[in-house]
Protein backbone atom coordinates (compact mmCIF):
# COMPACT_ATOMS: atom_id res chain seq x y z
CA UNK A 1 0.00 0.00 0.00
CA UNK A 2 1.29 3.22 -1.01
CA UNK A 3 1.89 5.91 2.01
CA UNK A 4 -0.69 8.91 1.74
CA UNK A 5 0.36 12.13 3.46
CA UNK A 6 -2.46 15.33 4.68
CA UNK A 7 -2.29 18.58 5.30
CA UNK A 8 -1.66 18.09 8.94
CA UNK A 9 1.81 16.79 8.76
CA UNK A 10 4.68 19.04 9.97
CA UNK A 11 6.85 19.78 6.58
CA UNK A 12 10.25 18.25 7.76
CA UNK A 13 8.01 15.00 8.19
CA UNK A 14 6.95 15.26 4.61
CA UNK A 15 10.26 14.67 3.07
CA UNK A 16 11.10 12.16 5.81
CA UNK A 17 8.21 10.06 4.08
CA UNK A 18 9.94 10.38 0.12
CA UNK A 19 12.66 12.96 -0.68
CA UNK A 20 10.90 13.26 -3.88
CA UNK A 21 8.54 15.29 -2.21
CA UNK A 22 10.86 18.53 -2.33
CA UNK A 23 10.97 19.06 -6.15
CA UNK A 24 7.11 18.60 -5.85
CA UNK A 25 7.11 21.85 -2.29
CA UNK A 26 9.39 24.09 -4.74
CA UNK A 27 7.48 23.55 -7.78
CA UNK A 28 4.76 25.11 -6.03
CA UNK A 29 6.45 28.15 -4.35
CA UNK A 30 7.83 26.90 -0.99
CA UNK A 31 11.41 27.16 -1.26
CA UNK A 32 11.05 26.88 2.92
CA UNK A 33 12.18 23.12 2.52
CA UNK A 34 15.77 23.94 4.39
CA UNK A 35 13.67 26.52 6.47
CA UNK A 36 13.49 26.26 10.32
CA UNK A 37 9.82 26.55 10.31
CA UNK A 38 9.80 23.92 8.21
CA UNK A 39 10.66 21.84 11.38
CA UNK A 40 7.36 22.86 12.83
CA UNK A 41 4.92 24.19 10.31
CA UNK A 42 2.35 21.96 9.41
CA UNK A 43 1.63 21.93 4.95
CA UNK A 44 -1.65 23.37 5.89
CA UNK A 45 0.46 26.58 8.17
CA UNK A 46 2.96 27.00 5.08
CA UNK A 47 0.04 27.19 2.66
CA UNK A 48 -1.17 29.26 3.92
CA UNK A 49 1.55 31.55 4.81
CA UNK A 50 2.34 31.21 1.13
CA UNK A 51 -1.07 32.13 -0.18
CA UNK A 52 -1.89 27.93 -1.81
CA UNK A 53 -4.40 25.41 -1.24
CA UNK A 54 -3.19 22.74 1.01
CA UNK A 55 -5.77 20.40 -0.68
CA UNK A 56 -4.40 21.16 -4.09
CA UNK A 57 -0.68 20.36 -3.23
CA UNK A 58 -1.38 17.43 -0.98
CA UNK A 59 -3.29 15.81 -4.05
CA UNK A 60 -0.40 16.11 -6.50
CA UNK A 61 1.77 14.44 -3.50
CA UNK A 62 0.03 11.78 -2.84
CA UNK A 63 -0.80 11.24 -6.88
CA UNK A 64 3.24 11.49 -6.73
CA UNK A 65 3.46 8.72 -3.65
CA UNK A 66 0.66 6.32 -5.50
CA UNK A 67 2.35 6.68 -8.67
CA UNK A 68 5.30 5.75 -7.46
Amino acid sequence: MAKTIDKNMIIGDLIMVDRGIIPILMSAGMHCIGCPSAQGETLEEAAMVHGMDADDIVDTINKYLADK
